[in-house]
């Protein structure tokens, strides 16, 4: 009788064990990000704030850098190990939503921030990220440089820049801009801003004046020979030197202009980035999903609103030069009174106040890069004068409507 309830009370034990809540390392939500670790002190705060909102959930937090996000989360994810919330940029998550490897989210989950972003993260209709960022590009000018050409109004539009640069160039000696019109996304980027987004547009009337017009620029020198070849970096550089008068770039650069050209920073305002005839603006945007195999979805969310709710938004860009995506931080005074005798603060109000009037960006479900690096191909082609423009963009639109087929 005494081995039989020896036996008993074994069994019981062991079946209690089974049950026995998992240990802090089993309820650890692992969380990596880009290229934030000089931010740790945030981050750390911030983390250990929220465990002790939420005792049960511990935050295991890994910064990656920048060009080995995709690469480790693809690799965790085929090793069916992800990361359970992972920051991304929205192109690489996209192409994971279509596979079916990000957990989708009740959109409902994200009524607190920008609507025109949430609408970007979306696939077929439904939500697979939170997002995290903003930037948005301005345009930054050198008003010595400027007062020399007689121009008394700022362009606003690619075309009044364009109609501009044989005036700039007669006055000032240098170049109005520099589009580095075959880097990444810019040239979608333009074209999207004057309602062309589809293969059938793309040979339209419109798109050929667009392409027609860099042509001419080109081959008139009237804008960099290295505006088919170099990047962002090359033509800041060329701005600090003083060859530009003009330049789209993120209001993070006006402190590497302080740093690098102080004359050239005192003379530099900025104004709103150039529009097509849509009237709207671009953004780039950072965002956190989470991985369909991660073994924390619930305590992932709840991190990654958190991370993103008004308070931590505002912290993370006074840190930084960053727009949260948080529709109250956004509207905090930070951005709506900025003093504008201060370029930078002026720059900052600038950008948030663009992030109300955003261009939906051209969305692909599959092929994205393929197809960026055809257009970019196609643009150097045309500017080269090595192709007829009119052949070329409809080759190109063929192609793309080959890329986006089922």
């Amino acid at each position: 009788m005494r081995k039989f309830l020896i036996i008993s009370i074994i069994i019981i034990l062991s079946a209690s064990l089974f049950f026995i809540k998992p240990s802090n390392n089993s309820d650890e939500v692992v969380v990596w990000t880009l290229q934030l670790g000089t931010f740790d002190k945030y981050m750390n705060s911030l983390i250990a704030e929220f465990e002790t909102q939420n005792p049960d959930i511990k935050i295991k937090w890994i910064d990656v850098p920048y060009s080995e996000g995709e690469k480790r989360t693809l690799a965790s994810i085929l090793s069916n190990t992800p990361p359970d919330l992972v920051n991304l940029t929205p192109d690489f998550s996209s192409v994971l939503a279509q596979k079916q490897a990000l957990e989708f989210i009740d959109c409902e989950q994200l009524t607190a921030y920008n609507s025109e972003i949430v609408n970007d993260l979306k696939y077929k209709n439904k939500c697979y990220a939170i997002p995290f960022y903003a930037t948005s590009s301005l345009t930054f000018y050198n008003k010595e440089l400027l007062k020399k050409t007689g121009i008394s109004e700022l362009p606003v539009t690619y075309d009044d820049m364009n109609n501009k640069a044989e005036l700039i160039k007669a006055k000032t000696g240098v170049f109005a801009t520099m589009p580095t019109v075959t880097e990444n996304d810019t040239m979608l980027k333009i074209l999207n801003k004057y309602d062309i987004n589809t293969p059938e547009k793309l040979t339209s009337k419109k798109s050929e004046k667009i392409f027609s017009d860099y042509k001419k620029l080109y081959q008139n020198d009237l804008i960099p020979k290295e505006s088919i070849t170099q990047t962002h970096r090359e033509a800041l550089e060329k701005y600090m030197s003083g060859q530009l008068v003009f330049i789209q770039s993120g209001a993070n650069f006006l402190n590497i202009v302080k740093e690098n050209a102080l004359q050239v920073f005192k003379q530099t305002d900025v104004t709103n980035q150039l529009v097509g005839d849509t009237g709207k603006y671009d953004v780039s945007i950072m965002n956190l999903v989470i991985p369909a195999k991660a073994r924390h979805k619930e305590g992932a969310l709840k991190f990654a609103l958190f991370l993103t709710n008004k308070k931590n938004q505002l912290e993370l860009a006074k840190l930084t030069t960053i727009l949260p995506v948080n529709n109250e931080a956004l509207n905090d005074s930070y951005f709506v009174n900025a003093d504008e005798s201060d370029v930078i603060a002026k720059a900052r109000k600038v950008s948030a106040s663009q992030l109300n009037n955003l261009e939906s960006q051209v969305q692909f479900d599959k092929n994205r890069k393929e197809f960026l690096t055809m257009l970019n191909t196609s643009v150097q082609q045309i500017l080269l004068g090595e192709s007829d423009l009119k052949k070329t963009l409809e080759k190109t639109a063929d192609n793309w409507e080959l890329l986006i087929q089922p």
